[in-house]
């Protein structure tokens, strides 16, 4: 979708003499898909497999309790597999210490490191993660004018940016019939 509308803004550019559109650029997470927690399918509420963003603590603790992991991994001891393994994939993901992550793996892979270990880091990462997004979000619900107010605010910001572009366009195809 996005090579797509590039080449639509490329070609009106062109078409208009002068670069009245931009080209989109992709925000990309380190990690292409995360997984449901029971690393069954994709992530879905009705199913219970997922962890919200308004995610209580209780509710995080036992999302990550219940991760699957490597079926393999009997004991501490053991080598682990970390491909396919959903902890640390929500590691990649969400931890913000890349080196400690990469030495986890390594320990996992040799055996000494346990499923209990792990999912404890990657609890105490979602639960720092995810706390200031659950005060920030309980902040505005309680106050709806509050939240009425910003959804305005949005609303005309992108009212105003649209209409700018799209007076740009018409201006550069001759369109302005006012």
């Amino acid at each position: 979708m996005l090579e797509q509308t590039n080449e639509i803004v490329r070609r009106l550019n062109h078409i208009a003499g002068s670069a009245i559109l931009t080209e989109c650029k992709p925000l990309l997470s380190k990690v292409s898909r995360l997984p449901s927690t029971d690393g069954l399918s994709k992530m879905s509420k009705s199913m219970g497999n997922t962890i919200m963003l308004s995610a209580s603590e209780r509710e995080i603790t036992k999302a990550v309790k219940s991760m699957y992991t490597d079926p393999g991994h009997l004991r501490v001891e053991d080598p682990g597999k970390v491909e396919g393994n959903v902890v640390f994939t929500y590691l990649d993901a969400f931890h913000p210490d890349i080196d400690y992550i990469l030495r986890l793996k390594e320990q996992y892979r040799c055996g000494g490191l346990g499923d209990g270990k792990t999912k404890k880091i990657l609890e105490e990462c979602l639960q720092e993660t995810l706390k200031p997004i659950r005060e920030r979000r309980a902040m505005f619900i309680d106050d709806k004018a509050q939240l009425i107010d910003i959804l305005k605010r949005g609303t005309e910001q992108a009212q105003d940016e649209s209409n700018r572009v799209l007076m740009s366009v018409k201006q550069a195809f001759g369109l302005n019939l006012f």
